[in-house]
């Protein structure tokens, strides 16, 4: 089942509008007019942290990339998710792995779901892992050992305050 080609690129032009307005994260989209499908929709998430294993050691990480492929058949369809920046993560696979994502937003995905909810899911997905729910990668489940043993404490998001504009009339 699809919509209209005119009303999905409606959709998606809403649903990007919203995300510009309320997400201080980079979109950057494959196709601008929305008609050559599937749309590329790479995020960059700024200040959100997350973990990497890098030099044998877990660190904090707080810039992220991944891509939202939205198909003709979106939003009956949801969209295919890939990670795409190094990640150590229970629920999230290493971009070499794969780069999918365990997460019941994409399972509970909907005619009524959006890209700004499911963006926001998965900044609280960074910020709380489900060690109890991890992909079988060999990364994915040192993840779940790691912040199952561990007391992770939740690093603030961090964002640079928006400028005001003043404007003269």
């Amino acid at each position: 089942m699809s919509l209209p080609l005119d009303i999905l690129i409606s959709r998606l032009r809403n649903e990007l509008a919203i995300c510009s307005r309320y997400l201080r994260h980079p979109i950057d989209l494959s196709d601008e007019n929305l008609r050559s499908f599937p749309i590329d929709i790479e995020i960059e998430l700024k200040g959100v942290p997350g973990f990497v294993y890098e030099n044998g050691r877990i660190e904090k990480r707080y810039e992220h990339r991944f891509s939202i492929l939205i198909g003709r058949d979106y939003p009956f369809e949801k969209p295919l998710v890939i990670w795409r920046t190094p990640i150590f993560h229970p629920n999230i696979m290493m971009p070499e792995d794969g780069g999918h994502l365990c997460t019941k937003l994409l399972d509970e995905w909907g005619f009524n779901s959006t890209l700004l909810s499911f963006i926001k899911g998965i900044e609280a997905l960074l910020l709380a892992p489900n060690p109890s729910s991890p992909f079988g990668t060999e990364s994915c489940t040192s993840a779940a050992s790691y912040f199952n043993r561990a007391k992770v404490k939740t690093p603030p998001i961090v964002y640079s305050p928006t400028p005001k504009v003043v404007r003269a009339d």
